[in-house]
């Protein structure tokens, strides 16, 4: 009996590492770099250091952020793109809605580089214990984009990119990012650590899949956050999202589109009756998940990439 208790025992143990196994990894031929020089700032209030794992296609409790730059291996356009999962801001979806993402972009000749930002709540997010929407002690997402953009910029010869056209491109929490990046970059959130925290990370232009976390709606009220404070400076916008979603409403990007009207941004807006969530780009019978033609004809339109 007690052999076989055991074996029940290795069993089980075996099969949990095989879901959850510790760090994430880039495919063959990419690197992740850290962002930071030292310990990110208001580590305190992330997760604890090294407990990183992963679930499939899945990152949880992310403490030390990194980016992997995804070059073009033909024509070059110049532009580039930060991507930024979407997860609720208590995991990153790293590939329906990372690696999947630069696969794409490269592909079209725009460099991607994939942050992989700290989590959990990191960003504002929904707590089961008291049914409400809270905001973290202090904006770690938004430290890590900043930083990244930043980044980016800094290294623009490096990674072959043009300084004057690096975006931003997001997915549910993710998308929430893009916009608090577009409305957050006259001053960062953290102390300058270094050069590249003195170049401007503020986006060229910004993509928003089916953001969450604009819409007021436990106040009951058709308003956007009030953290996200759209001014005219604010980057040109894309905007997408399905009728039907049932995780984050569709006034989501209803009310970030009317604020950047009202101040003068451009920004095109698509909105389809199906669709639902956490689509990414992979392709389904509904018309939605045709969203990465009509991003790529919007970068040409605001002269990103070439008609």
């Amino acid at each position: 009996m007690r052999s076989l208790i055991f074996a029940l025992c290795v069993v089980s143990a075996s099969s949990s590492l095989f879901a959850q196994k510790r760090g994430w990894q880039p495919s063959p031929g990419h690197t992740q770099t850290p962002i930071w020089p030292g310990i990110p700032p208001d580590a305190q209030f992330g997760p604890p250091a090294n407990t990183e794992t992963t679930k499939p296609g899945e990152v949880d409790n992310v403490s030390r952020p990194t980016m992997t730059v995804y070059s073009p291996k033909g024509k070059n356009t110049g532009a580039a793109v930060v991507v930024f999962p979407g997860g609720g801001y208590f995991a990153l979806a790293i590939d329906l809605e990372g690696t999947e993402v630069c696969d794409w972009l490269t592909s079209k000749g725009i460099t991607c580089v994939l942050l992989k930002y700290r989590v959990p709540n990191t960003g504002p997010h929904w707590d089961g214990q008291c049914k409400c929407q809270m905001n973290p002690k202090a904006p770690m997402a938004l430290e890590d984009a900043q930083r990244t953009v930043g980044l980016a910029r800094f290294h623009a010869a490096e990674y072959h990119i043009d300084p004057h056209k690096i975006g931003v491109l997001g997915f549910s929490a993710g998308g929430h990012l893009v916009t608090d990046i577009s409305t957050h970059f006259d001053k960062r959130s953290y102390a300058s650590v270094d050069a590249a925290d003195r170049e401007s990370c503020r986006p060229n232009f910004a993509v928003a899949l089916y953001p969450g976390h604009l819409w007021l709606s436990s106040y009951k009220k058709f308003e956007l956050n009030p953290d996200v404070a759209v001014t005219r400076q604010t980057p040109p916008t894309f905007l997408l999202q399905a009728e039907n979603d049932p995780v984050d409403s569709v006034n989501n990007s209803l009310v970030y589109y009317i604020a950047l009207k009202n101040a003068g941004v451009p920004v095109e807006m698509h909105l389809y009756a199906e669709g639902k969530h956490a689509f990414g780009l992979r392709p389904t019978k509904f018309p939605i998940t045709r969203w990465p033609q009509l991003v790529e004809t919007w970068l040409r339109t605001i002269g990103i990439i070439s008609k």
